[in-house]
This record gives structure tokens, C-alpha cells and sequence, in this order.
């Protein structure tokens, strides 16, 4: 079974939010249908980023890594040209 670490964009905020899943599919339905206490607030989502593991102690691992400063970090600098695009979209 494979694992999903994922990161998602509010339309409406443009904040993010990082989580893992094994069904990622299922999981980006519930957070659009407002399942998620911490996200409902800011709907709707899409998701910009994810990352395959193939165990869940990996994605767990992994989810804290990019919740903490060097994980803010790391995915700012993956994203740059997404984030650049985006800005000038704004």
C-alpha cells in the first residue's frame, strides 16, 4: 500500500495545509466537502504538491519534516516557480 504526503492550496486564502493519506483521491474530497475541522474554514482546496511512500511511518516522518521551518522552507524553494506564477496572477 502506497502512502501520500500532500500539500494543498486554499482558493480562497492561498495557505496551505500538509497531511498523508493512503487514499489520496478520497482524502482531497474530504477536505473540499468541509470534513476537516482545521481546513473547512477555507474552501475550497487543490492540491499543488505531493510525495509517494511506501510505508506509513515514512509519510508520518516525512508530514512532520514539511510542517516544520525547514520543511516551510524546502517546499517554498521546490514551488518557487509555481509560487512566482502564482503572485503575478494575483
Amino acid at each position: 500500500m502506497n502512502f501520500y504526503v500532500y500539500l494543498l492550496e486554499s482558493l480562497k486564502d492561498y495557505r496551505w495545509y500538509t497531511g498523508y493519506t493512503n487514499n489520496l483521491q478520497r482524502r482531497l474530497k474530504q477536505h473540499n466537502a468541509g470534513y476537516n475541522f482545521s481546513t473547512k474554514s477555507r474552501l475550497p482546496f487543490r492540491l499543488i504538491y505531493c510525495e509517494i511512500c511506501l510505508d506509513e511511518k515514512d509519510a508520518v516522518a516525512r508530514e512532520k519534516y514539511l510542517k516544520s521551518g525547514m520543511g516551510k522552507r524546502y517546499l517554498r524553494n521546490r514551488l518557487k516557480n509555481y509560487i512566482f506564477e502564482r503572485s503575478n496572477t494575483l
